[in-house]
């Protein structure tokens, strides 16, 4: 319909003129909700757009390059840099500035050095002399450099030969039988033990190991004899292994988190469990709460994790919620509009304050100070928390946030009491790195076995870095006490 044909309608009044009203009524109100739609759909999208590895969960690789403004917002903070150490008659370089205490190589001690070479000066500096044999005599104090060499590398093979004797008596012959330790593989425990930590530890695949066996040590490994090593060094962790899980989940307080794994291509979850001196791993099906009770079982400790809904079955006094992750939402709502951004500007101030008492209270180690600090904090946070909780349009972007903080209140502030507990996830964080890095170059695994054999192998590894150990000294120590029959080493 035209516009003249509408208003001829409208002239006419009467019937047709109120359905013509009505008609257009019912045009706007879906006009209006389409517009509603789209806007909420737009403000998500923007939402997302904001999002990058200082406020959300996503990894620095995925940050989406900088614009020209924020290029030019550097550059000229650089020239003020530059200025200001202009001014100053200072020029700050790369690398330790002055007043930086060193850490230069320690000489290690004479009598654990292999070789002295003594060297002496050919002539006199200052007139030419040259000296002789017997006027070479070793000063008190000699200037000292050592240099770090690997031996000659070279495989040591020794073959094992089983005769038979025929006894004097019946004729009968009888033939000699190895060792238990040599009969159950033709690889010696060392060379097993290099091959499984430079696996699981250092993230070399079996193709590279068998290439690397072949450069460093002059043997040669197929891809599924390095495999058979794995496996049978997998088998022999099981034991260790549930030993270690059990001491884990007899600790006071644990940190819990996880990642995305794949096993033949298939999605799945790989969780951790750490403490300071152990961590455990394990590959589950997904991240749903039944695989948390699978991993801790009935833990009645204090558990650190972020705020995703798999920890919302665990009783807020007994959980604590890193604040870094919080950090980083305190922090996308900061880069919002109207009352969302002032709520987190609020919200990004308090969580600074609250890390700087905690940096403090890691020197002063006075925990009553440390709650007094905290209270104007924990008020603070409360009255922000409520007043932004308040169901209405202002809030419809950071209501929700609030409101879930608030139903785990206790589990913000936990580590200000229990000993041992820190505000951060920051620990079971750090023991995923290297494995996430590990389904990157490897995607996953991709069988059971392969499964089971990166849960026993990484918490192996992961464990003796946080005590101070060397893998490949567990690892041997283990892979030779096992076929002689003797207790195997712990990891606890």
């Amino acid at each position: 319909m035209g516009r003249e044909e509408f208003e001829a309608v409208a002239v006419a009044g009467g019937e047709p003129a109120r359905l013509l009203v009505v008609s257009l009524l019912e045009r706007v109100e879906r006009y209006e909700a389409e517009v509603a739609r789209l806007g909420a759909r737009i403000a998500r999208l923007e939402e997302q757009s904001r999002q990058s590895s200082r406020n959300s969960s996503r990894p620095p690789s995925e940050d989406p390059p900088k614009t020209r403004k924020q290029r030019r917002a550097e550059a000229r903070a650089k020239a003020k840099e530059w200025e200001k150490a202009d001014r100053e008659g200072v020029e700050r370089k790369a690398g330790g500035q002055p007043g930086h205490r060193g850490a230069g190589r320690k000489l290690v001690p004479e009598d654990q050095v292999d070789e002295i070479v003594d060297h002496y000066p050919v002539a006199c500096g200052g007139c030419g002399h040259e000296f002789g044999e017997s006027e070479r005599v070793p000063s008190r104090a000699p200037g000292r450099h050592q240099v770090s060499e690997l031996p000659p590398i070279a495989m040591v093979l020794t073959e094992h030969r089983c005769h038979r004797l025929r006894c004097p008596g019946c004729e009968a012959k009888t033939k000699g039988e190895l060792p238990a330790k040599l009969a159950s593989s033709a690889f010696g425990p060392d060379l097993r033990a290099a091959v499984v930590t430079m696996t699981a530890r250092n993230r070399i695949s079996r193709r590279d190991m068998s290439e690397l066996a072949s450069d460093l040590f002059g043997i040669g490994l197929s891809v599924g004899t390095v495999d058979a090593i794995c496996q049978r060094a997998s088998r022999i962790l099981a034991e260790p292994h549930e030993a270690l899980v059990a001491s884990v989940l007899g600790s006071p307080a644990l940190n819990v988190d996880e990642t995305g794994w794949l096993t033949a291509g298939e999605q799945r979850t790989l969780w951790t469990a750490t403490t300071p001196k152990a961590a455990v791993f394990r590959v589950a099906e997904d991240r749903h709460r039944d695989r948390l009770d699978e991993l801790i079982g009935g833990f009645s400790g204090i558990v650190c994790s972020d705020r995703w809904w798999a920890y919302d079955r665990l009783d807020p006094e007994c959980r604590q919620a890193c604040w870094e992750h919080l950090k980083r939402d305190f922090r996308r709502h900061a880069e919002g509009l109207a009352e969302q951004k002032t709520f987190g500007e609020a919200g990004v101030g308090l969580t600074g304050r609250l890390f700087k008492a905690w940096r403090a209270f890691d020197e002063h180690q006075d925990r009553r100070r440390l709650k007094r600090e905290m209270k104007p904090i924990q008020t603070e946070l409360r009255k922000l928390l409520k007043r932004a909780a308040r169901k209405s349009a202002r809030t419809r972007h950071h209501g929700r946030f609030a409101r879930n903080l608030l139903k785990i209140w206790p589990a913000l502030f936990t580590f200000v009491t229990v000993a041992g507990v820190e505000p951060t996830n920051n620990a079971a964080e750090r023991s995923l790195r290297g494995p996430v890095i590990h389904r990157k170059l490897s995607h996953g695994t991709r069988t059971p076995d392969g499964e089971r054999f990166v849960e026993r192998a990484l918490s192996a590894s992961v464990t003796c870095r946080l005590q101070g150990r060397s893998l490949y000294t567990y690892l041997s120590e283990l892979l030779t006490a096992h076929p002689r029959g003797d207790p195997l080493p712990t990891l606890v």
